[in-house]
C-alpha cells in the first residue's frame, strides 16, 4: 500500500475510524484539536457521530454512556482537559467500559502552554482520578504508530474491558510523516454485556455505584485481579545496544526517537550507550528495563518533564545501579543535546 503523508493527530484519528470508532465527543483544546477536526469531517460520511460537547466534564460521560451500548467511542483532549475528565475516566474504569482516551500532551502545570510534554505521565500511569483504579496507556513515537496504535488501543479495550490511553506529546500530534494506512477492521468481538435492549434475555446493568462494604470489596478484588493479567501480559517495551552499555538510558514517545541517534553518535565517541523504550506507560515494562540494566554501570532517564518516568525506573532497576534524570520542559532537546550529557557522563565516571 502506498505511503501518505500525514499530521500525527489526523493519522491517530483516521486510525480509530479503520479500528471502526463510531463516536467521538470532545471539547477542542490545542494541541489535540484537529483530532476533532478530523472526525466532524469524516463521520457526516461513514454514518458515525460527532458531537462537541459543552464542557469536557460532558464529554466523557458521553463517551460512558455510548461505550456501555456496545460502540467503539473514543475522545481526545489535552491536560487540563484530561484533568477535567477525571471523574468519568474513573466512572468508565469501574464500570468495565472499554473506549478510546487521547491527551495530546502540552506543558503545565495549570493552563501551562502548547509546548510538548511528558508532565502528564504521573496523572496518566496512577489512575489520574478517585478510587483504586488503572487505565491502560500507550505512547507512540512516530505518526505511523499514531495510526497502529490508536487501533490497538481499541482492540486491547475491548479484550480486557478497560479505557486505554494514547498518550503523544504535543509535537508528535502536530509533525507530518509519510505512514502506511492499515486496513480496516472487519471482525468486532461479542459484547453480551452492552445495554442494547433486553427483549428476551435478561437486563443488562451497568453501575459504578456499590453501597455494601463487601460489595465494594470484592469488586475491587475483581478488578485488581484484571489489572495483574494485564501487568503479565502486556507490558511492551524495545531495546536499542543495551546488551553491552554501561550507560542505559529509558526513554518514551518522540524523545525515543531522539536518544536514539544520541546513542549512535556517543559510541561513535567511544562509550557504549543503550536505550530502553517503553512503549507501554501502564503496565510499565519492568522486567525488560531490569533484565536490560543487569551489566550496566549507570541508568538514565531523559523525559519531557522534571521527572516522572524515573520513579519507576527506580523501582524496576530496585537500587542496584544509580538512576540519574535528564529533564526539559517546554522544549524538545536535540540529539546533540542528549549526546553531550552522555559525554559528561562518562567523563564523570572515567570511562574515558
Amino acid at each position: 500500500m502506498n505511503k501518505v503523508l500525514m499530521k500525527g493527530n489526523e493519522a491517530l484519528a483516521e486510525g480509530a475510524l479503520r479500528a471502526g470508532c463510531e463516536a467521538f465527543f470532545g471539547y477542542p483544546i490545542t494541541p489535540s484539536s484537529e483530532i476533532a477536526e478530523y472526525m466532524a469531517r469524516k463521520f457526516p460520511l461513514i454514518g458515525g457521530t460527532f458531537l462537541q460537547a459543552e464542557s469536557e466534564l460532558a464529554a466523557i460521560n458521553m463517551v460512558y454512556g455510548a461505550s456501555a451500548t456496545g460502540k467503539r467511542v473514543m475522545t481526545a483532549s489535552s491536560g487540563p482537559g484530561i484533568s477535567l475528565k477525571q471523574e468519568g475516566i474513573s466512572f468508565i474504569a469501574e464500570a468495565e467500559l472499554p473506549c478510546l482516551i487521547v491527551n495530546v500532551s502540552r506543558g503545565g502545570p495549570g493552563l501551562g502552554g502548547i509546548q510538548p510534554a511528558q508532565s502528564d505521565y504521573f496523572q496518566a500511569t496512577r489512575g489520574g482520578g478517585h478510587g483504586d483504579y488503572r487505565i491502560m496507556v500507550l505512547a507512540p513515537s512516530s505518526v505511523q504508530e499514531m495510526m497502529d496504535l490508536a487501533m490497538e488501543s481499541f482492540e486491547l479495550a475491548d479484550h480486557y474491558r478497560i479505557p486505554v490511553m494514547l498518550m503523544a506529546e504535543g509535537t508528535l500530534g502536530q509533525m507530518m510523516e509519510p505512514v502506511i494506512p492499515r486496513e480496516k477492521v472487519t471482525q468486532f468481538p461479542d459484547k453480551p454485556w452492552a445495554t442494547t435492549g433486553c427483549r428476551g434475555r435478561k437486563p443488562n446493568i451497568v453501575n459504578t455505584l456499590h453501597l455494601g462494604a463487601d460489595e465494594i470489596e470484592q469488586r475491587n478484588i475483581h478488578l485488581q485481579n484484571k489489572y495483574k493479567e494485564i501487568g503479565e501480559k502486556e507490558s511492551r517495551g524495545e531495546t536499542f545496544l543495551v546488551e553491552d552499555a554501561d550507560l542505559v538510558i529509558v526513554a518514551f514517545g518522540l524523545m525515543s526517537r531522539i536518544v536514539k541517534k544520541a546513542v549512535m553518535e556517543a559510541r561513535r565517541n567511544g562509550v557504549k550507550a543503550g536505550l530502553i523504550r517503553p512503549v507501554t506507560l501502564w503496565p510499565f515494562p519492568s522486567e525488560i528495563v531490569s533484565q536490560a540494566t543487569q551489566n550496566a554501570k549507570r541508568v538514565l532517564t531523559a523525559e519531557i518533564s522534571m521527572g516522572q518516568m524515573i520513579e519507576d525506573v527506580r523501582l524496576a532497576v530496585n537500587g542496584r545501579v544509580p538512576v540519574e534524570l535528564y529533564g526539559r520542559v517546554g522544549l524538545v532537546p536535540g540529539p546533540g543535546e542528549i549526546t553531550a550529557q552522555i559525554m559528561d557522563i562518562a567523563h564523570r565516571e572515567g570511562w574515558l
